[in-house]
């Protein structure tokens, strides 16, 4: 069965990532301090054209001495190498552990120079082995540095979330380059009260050289769990800028960002833009930084991390995620790109050449290519299993349902689970075919179809939300008497409400498509065998735009109608 299990594990992480895209994914980071309930927070949107969203499961585990484990890469299933197993593994849902342990990421790149193809792990094989490792953030970052040390780093730039009931912690990596084994990286811990977030470009400038006290290198990596630490960095992350020649100044002045993955229009534009999207929602005066998330000013830096103006609830970070750049000069609903139905979405190519001149669309953190995303959400005041919620959906988040799955769940949903279809294999019971037809069908018609779709999308998510402090005090109640009976109950809620919001999404397509097929808008008309039919069109802005366009072409000249 063990043997299954890893083989299912291994099939996800060759699939997830495979002709992974520029420019995908996105992370916010939230602390207890900036909740509005003490509860951390960390959001992961995982965006590629070709990634099958669905939620994996891998259970704990024991190993005899001397086990191996056998390391594949993240985005083509190629095998990267053999290393040592630990004994004992943790429990994993999605991309939270048993003990609340949670991970996110972006890829950032970075210098090319420096991918080092000798190395075993890649940064999907951190991110997970670490997660079966860790019963902290501050462990996980240990793991993370230790496993880079001892095996070599194979990909390329990278930017962790990494956090727990207690903290929030941004990681930034990359390789040394081939022949040199391992990676120079930094930790952080973010501010308590404060956010932060990445998106595909390195974030982490300046920071605090090692003074033992909240600053160590990872020749003191054991101090790390001292609870002053606030950031860690690998002892060589500047000499190395130095001998590449990356960097000639003062130590006190060195910037990871600057030396490894300088800001470019790209990096600014649609990378850093979707962070300060998420910042300006929450914090006045970032105005300020719009030029430089235009791309217009790479010197106007923002920070790594803001204070919000108001403490954020789970739904208010949720909402983070499904950001379009909405009342912005970047609003997608607003250029003719949106069509005659303010649709949010673009279709790919990103950027694309008219007359040897090279234009672009807007890359939002809501987009279509999302396979699946999450808000991890970490409580210190419930057992770990029952604290933990990791806020699951699968495709496009402006129009998905983030659906509470317990970290102590010991089984998934099937419309969620591995194996129930694939990217190109249509299942009828599976969350990501079923979202996929609904946000799919409102992309023809969305100005009329995405309210319903919201409606439905408000009604679920504030009715979990309701319903999660209930659900606490039972499981929590019965954990205390029996572990095992608090977990299952967890776990039933968990696959209940999964399977659920499928079904209720697969009602919603059936009545989006009955209403809104062929462009109308039909409702019932008691009495009438016909229903009572809306044909909007257009609408006005949209035939001015055609007159501007064909001038009198279409103009009716006849008489009647």
């Amino acid at each position: 069965m063990k043997k299954i299990i890893i083989l299912i594990f291994t099939v996800f992480l060759s699939l997830i990532m495979s002709n992974k895209t520029g420019y995908s994914c996105t992370n916010f980071l939230i602390t207890k301090g900036a909740s509005t309930d003490g509860s951390t927070m960390i959001t992961y949107a995982a965006d590629s054209h070709v990634l099958y969203g669905e939620l994996y499961f891998r259970p704990a585990a024991d190993y005899p001495e001397g086990s191996i484990f056998e390391v594949y890469e993240w985005d083509t299933g190629k095998f990267l190498g053999k290393i040592k197993q630990v004994k004992h593994t943790y429990s994993v849902v999605g991309n939270m552990n048993e003990f609340q342990v949670a991970i996110g990421e972006t890829t950032y790149g970075g210098r090319p120079e420096l991918r080092n193809r000798e190395g075993i792990l890649d940064y999907g094989g951190l991110m997970y082995i670490s997660l079966q490792r860790a019963k902290s953030a501050r462990e996980a970052i240990k793991v993370i540095a230790e496993l880079m040390a001892e095996y070599g780093y194979y990909s390329s730039g990278e930017s962790f979330s990494i956090s727990d009931p207690r903290e929030v912690w941004i990681m930034e990596l990359i390789g040394k380059g081939k022949g040199n084994k391992g990676a120079v990286w930094i930790a952080r811990r973010i501010p308590d009260g404060y956010i932060s977030g990445h998106a595909n470009q390195a974030r982490i400038t300046t920071f605090p050289l090692e003074d033992g006290k909240t600053s160590i290198s990872s020749k003191n990596l054991d101090k790390i769990f001292d609870p002053e630490i606030e950031t860690v960095y690998a002892e060589d992350v500047i000499s190395v800028a130095r001998e590449k020649g990356y960097f000639t100044g003062k130590d006190k002045n060195f910037s990871f960002s600057g030396a490894y993955a300088p800001v470019d229009f790209g990096g600014a534009r649609f990378c850093e833009a979707r962070v300060w999207a998420a910042f300006n929602r929450v914090k006045d005066g970032m105005e300020k930084y719009l030029d430089y998330a235009m791309g217009e000013n790479p010197g106007n830096k923002m920070p790594l991390w803001i204070k919000p103006d108001k403490k954020l609830s789970v739904h208010d970070v949720m909402e983070l995620m499904r950001d379009y750049y909405q009342d912005t000069p970047m609003d997608m609903t607003k250029d003719i790109g949106a069509g005659p139905y303010s649709c949010i979405v673009r279709w790919r190519p990103l950027s694309w050449e008219v007359d040897e001149e090279r234009y672009f669309n807007e890359r939002a953190t809501s987009t279509q290519q999302t396979g699946f995303s999450f808000v991890a959400q970490c409580r210190d005041w419930l057992p770990d299993p029952i604290g933990g919620i990791l806020w699951f959906s699968v495709d496009d988040s402006y129009s998905t349902v983030y659906t509470p799955m317990y970290c102590g769940m010991t089984e998934i949903p099937w419309s969620y689970a591995v194996g129930n279809g694939s990217m190109m294999e249509f299942s009828n019971d599976a969350a990501f075919w079923v979202f996929n037809q609904v946000s799919n069908f409102a992309y023809t018609r969305y100005n009329l179809i995405i309210p319903e779709i919201q409606a439905k999308q408000r009604e679920l998510e504030k009715k979990f939300i309701e319903s999660v402090p209930y659900v606490d005090k039972i499981a929590a109640e019965l954990y205390k008497k029996d572990k095992s009976l608090g977990r299952q109950f967890i776990t039933d809620y968990s696959v209940n409400q999964g399977d659920n919001t499928v079904n209720e999404w697969k009602k919603l397509y059936i009545h989006l498509f009955t209403r809104f097929m062929d462009g109308n808008v039909k409702e019932p008309d008691p009495g009438q065998k016909n229903p009572k039919l809306q044909q909007p069109g257009y609408g006005n802005e949209w035939y001015k735009k055609i007159i501007e366009e064909t001038g009198d072409k279409f103009k009716y000249k006849g008489e009647g109608h």
